[in-house]
C-alpha cells in the first residue's frame, strides 16, 4: 500500500513462494486467501440493515487517492446498506494518533469500524474498547497483535500480493521480449504486504523466464535513497535491461538516476499507481507498467464483510482484491479500475 516504509510493523509471514503455478498469496498468519467477490450482502438481507438503524467509522493511516478510493467503495456500499457513516479520521501515519482517533470516534458508539492498524502491538490495545463493545472490525492489510478471526476481527481484506509482483514480473518479460539481465529493488522491512509483492517478482522471473536473470539487488527502507541506490546499481550493472521498484514512491527515485545518466533503454516496472511515474509511461519513457490493487474494490469488500458480522454471518479471514495491470494502452482504463475515477488529464491528452 502507500507511503509503507512508515509501516515496519507486523510479522513477516512464511511465504508460499513455490512455482507461479501454484503460488498464491498469504495472510499475516499463514491464512487462504479468499477473492473479494466472493464477499457480498445478499439483497435479501438488505432491508434487515436498513432498518437496524446502524453506523459505521472509518479509521484510517494516510490521506491519498488509494485511501480515497477505498473510503468511496466502503460508503457506496454502507449507502445500499441503509449503514451512516459517522466518522472517518486521517492518522497521517503518527501511531498515537489513530490511537486518539479511535477513541474519539468510538465516542459515536459506532457498530462498524474499519481500519488500517499502523502497529500491531499498539493497535492491539487501541482497538480492545471496540472489541469489548462487539464493534464489527475490519482490517485492511494489516492486523493487531493476538487478534482472531471471529472473535475480535471480521476479516483482513488486502490486496492479491502475489498476482501484484506476479504481474510486474510478466509485464517487464513481455516488454523485454524474456530476455535480459534485472535489477531487483525491494522494500527492506519486515512487512508481509512489500515482502510477498517483492518476492512473487523475484520468483516469477526465477521461475518462468530462464533467459531472465536478476544480477543487482538492494534493499530499500528510506524512499529518499531510492536515486542514489539506482545509480550505485547503474554504476555497477549498465547492461541493466530492466528494474522492478517496490512501490512507485521509491520508483520516481529511479526514474530520476536513469534520466540523470541519459538512460533511455533500462525498463522499469513498479506497484501502485503515481502520475508522475504515469507520465513517463504514457510518454514512452522508461516506465513500461504499474500494477495496481482494485482499491475502491477494498472498500466495498471490507463494507460488506462487516455488514455480514452485523447479520452473525462469518465472512472469511483473509479476503483479497485482484490486481490490474496498467500501461500506456490502457491508462484510462485501469486507472478507473483502480481508483474508481478519472485518470489525471495530464495522462488522457
Amino acid at each position: 500500500m502507500k507511503n509503507l516504509t512508515k509501516m515496519m510493523a507486523g510479522g513477516l509471514t512464511a511465504l508460499l513462494m513455490t512455482s507461479g503455478a501454484f503460488a498464491q498469496t498469504i495472510g499475516p498468519n499463514g491464512e487462504t486467501a479468499t477473492p473479494s467477490t466472493e464477499v457480498v450482502v445478499a439483497d435479501s438481507d438488505v432491508d434487515a440493515l436498513k432498518n437496524g438503524g446502524y453506523t459505521a467509522a472509518l479509521v484510517w493511516h494516510d490521506q491519498s487517492d488509494f485511501v480515497n478510493a477505498v473510503t468511496e467503495g466502503a460508503t457506496d456500499e454502507f449507502t445500499r446498506l441503509g449503514i451512516e457513516v459517522v466518522a472517518t479520521t486521517n492518522a497521517s501515519f503518527d501511531t498515537a494518533k489513530q490511537r486518539s482517533d479511535i477513541e474519539t470516534v468510538l465516542t459515536k458508539e459506532p457498530d462498524i469500524v474499519l481500519a488500517l492498524p499502523l502497529d500491531p502491538v499498539a493497535s492491539a490495545a487501541a482497538f480492545r474498547e471496540a472489541v469489548d463493545n462487539n464493534v464489527q472490525l475490519v482490517f485492511l492489510s494489516n492486523v493487531p497483535d493476538g487478534y482472531k478471526h471471529g472473535e475480535q476481527y471480521a476479516s483482513i481484506v488486502t490486496d492479491d500480493l502475489f498476482a501484484m509482483g506476479k504481474q510486474a514480473a510478466d509485464a517487464l518479460a513481455a516488454d523485454l521480449g524474456e530476455t535480459g539481465k534485472v535489477g531487483w529493488i525491494y522494500h527492506d522491512a519486515t512487512y508481509y504486504v512489500t515482502n510477498q509483492r517483492d518476492n512473487a517478482f523475484k520468483t516469477t522471473i526465477e521461475n518462468d523466464y530462464p533467459n531472465m536473470e536478476i544480477v543487482a539487488q538492494a534493499g530499500i527502507s528510506d524512499p529518499a535513497r531510492a536515486e542514489d541506490i539506482a545509480n550505485a546499481m547503474l554504476l555497477k550493472h549498465p547492461d541493466l535491461a530492466g528494474v522492478y521498484v517496490t512501490w512507485a514512491g521509491p520508483a520516481e527515485g529511479v526514474l530520476s538516476a536513469l534520466r540523470a545518466n541519459g538512460n533511455k533503454t533500462t525498463k522499469v516496472v513498479t506497484l501502485d499507481l503515481s502520475e508522475p511515474i504515469a507520465l513517463d509511461m504514457v510518454r514512452g519513457g522508461n516506465v513500461t507498467a504499474i500494477v495496481a490493487d482494485e482499491a475502491y474494490e477494498l472498500g466495498r469488500a471490507m463494507a460488506a464483510s462487516a455488514a455480514r458480522g452485523l447479520l452473525g454471518q462469518e465472512s472469511p479471514a483473509f479476503v483479497v482484491a485482484p490486481a490490474v495491470t496498467v500501461t500506456a494502452d490502457n491508462v484510462a482504463e485501469g486507472w478507473m479500475q483502480s481508483l474508481h475515477r478519472e485518470a489525471p488529464e495530464s495522462l488522457t491528452k
